[in-house]
């Protein structure tokens, strides 16, 4: 089984001494209380793990540098907190340490309109920075849901619904400020679009979970808003039909900007948690920018070939308030599947797969978990071959956890077999470890593990992540 048991993990006792030294340092904004470390002992993964010794909340990259420096010198880990939404572990207390709360460092620092680029402390959300664009013309592209934090969505090399058109925080980061395990502080990258210049630390660092570094401060790029936008709903007999209809799109050369698969169980949750009357069947939420002209051509291309597939119900979505009420719904999904099993918990997974051998995944994931009888849901962007699945257990009964990680092990062993990934967006975190060497092979771990051991020699930064400091 790929999914270690937080039992496993051997936590560290925090030395009475560091938190001494991190309550003179902080005052008020170092907390100890109960509550407030269980609050960033959690996240949305099902694993349980004991909290953090104590919770830092730091406000300027000088306070990340100094609580790295107090908790370096007695060897005690940090863990970079932002809204708390990783799926895959990413920011549990197994070893102990101190959690690092980045959410009042939420200061937008620049906007270079001109560049096209903004310069954000990592506590930012990705909707407070576009309600700070609102007038600007320009918007910041990535969404992944949820409102996270820019720091969490570069440590985990976030995407969303808009990566088919508009690609990854890996395409949308410049440039970046880190605080190292020591407490130094670096900058890399620069406000230019492109750069040769030595090793490419910025790439390093976007999608590192917080192990090589703490991001405080991020330089992204910005999109002009688009001339035109119009949204696209179209419901199919199968899922089947609308990952074929998907693929030609794709292969079209049509320049969709979203393109997003909801199942019918994921239908059928969010009609009961958004009031909504979908039909409760496979569909596509679909959007299109540029130009009306432009916008008109996309659309009844879709069209056309979405009727080939057997879609049908294709239905506008012109106006702000709806494109909004639809979006959000999607957004909605997996809470809203929550709800339909109450006191449940997900074993949220996702994998990413060529275009041309998306449909066998998804077909076969559906027949593996229907077959299996575990309530479950999907929702996918798969206008990039990347697609979730959601399976829904009860926490008092092994079984179905154990029912659940059974289906995920098929679920990406098959995705690397058809030269996909173990995980297109969620990260490793400690669910998909034992997948990642079976992905990248044993010698580009140890490169990884050479890197790890280069930056963080101590192994404080969020230990037990990405790869087991034992293998």
């Amino acid at each position: 089984m790929n999914a270690p048991t937080i039992a496993q993990a051997l936590s560290r006792p925090t030395p009475p001494a560091c938190l001494e030294a991190l309550a003179t340092r902080f005052g008020a904004a170092f907390s100890t209380a109960l509550a407030v470390r269980q609050q960033h002992g959690r996240d949305e993964s099902p694993f349980d793990a004991p909290p953090p010794a104590g919770v830092v909340f730091c406000s300027s990259t000088q306070d990340v540098a100094d609580a790295v420096k107090l908790c370096a010198a007695h060897d005690v880990p940090v863990i970079a907190y932002g809204a708390g939404s990783s799926l895959e572990g990413q920011l549990l207390a197994i070893h102990g340490g101190i959690s690092l709360d980045l959410t009042r460092m939420n200061r937008v620092l620049r906007v270079a309109a001109e560049d096209l680029t903004a310069t954000v402390q990592a506590g930012v959300t990705r909707l407070q920075l576009n309600d700070e664009l609102r007038h600007t013309g320009l918007f910041f592209s990535i969404d992944p849901g949820a409102d996270a934090t820019l720091g969490g969505m570069t440590a985990t090399r976030a995407s969303g619904t808009n990566a088919v058109r508009y690609g990854t925080m890996r395409e949308n980061v410049l440039a970046l400020t880190v605080v190292l395990a020591d407490g130094r502080v670096i900058r890399t990258g620069t406000h230019a679009r492109k750069s040769s210049a030595g090793y490419d630390l910025t790439r390093l660092f976007v999608g590192s979970e917080g192990t090589l570094g703490i991001v405080t401060e991020i330089t992204v790029r910005l999109y002009p808003q688009p001339e035109a936008v119009a949204a696209a709903v179209c419901s199919f007999p199968d899922v089947a039909s609308s990952v074929d209809c998907t693929i030609q799109i794709i292969q079209a050369g049509i320049p969709i900007a979203r393109c997003e698969l909801m199942d019918a169980n994921a239908v059928r949750a969010v009609n009961a948690h958004d009031h909504l009357d979908l039909p409760v069947q496979p569909l596509l939420l679909m959007e299109f920018h540029g130009s009306p002209a432009s916008v008109r051509e996309q659309a009844e291309s879709v069209q056309t070939i979405a009727a080939e597939h057997g879609g049908s119900r294709f239905s506008w979505a012109d106006t702000p308030e709806e494109r909004t009420r639809l979006w959000k719904a999607r957004h909605h999904a997996y809470l809203s599947a929550l709800q339909t099993k109450p006191g449940c918990r997900s074993v949220t997974t996702d994998t990413c797969v060529p275009i041309s051998r998306l449909a066998e995944s998804i077909n076969d994931t559906v027949a593996e978990a229907d077959a299996a009888g575990l309530p479950y849901f999907i929702v996918g962007h798969v206008g990039d071959g990347n697609f979730h699945v959601g399976y829904l257990i009860d926490p008092a009964k092994p079984e179905e956890r154990e029912l659940a990680e059974s289906l995920n092990d098929k679920l990406v062993r098959r995705a690397l077999a058809l030269g996909g990934t173990c995980t297109g967006e969620h990260g490793i975190g400690l669910h998909k470890q034992g997948f990642l060497r079976e992905e990248a092979g044993d010698d580009a771990l140890d490169v990884m593990r050479a890197i790890k051991q280069a930056l963080d020699p101590r192994g404080i930064l969020n230990p037990g992540k990405i790869f087991a400091p034992s293998e």
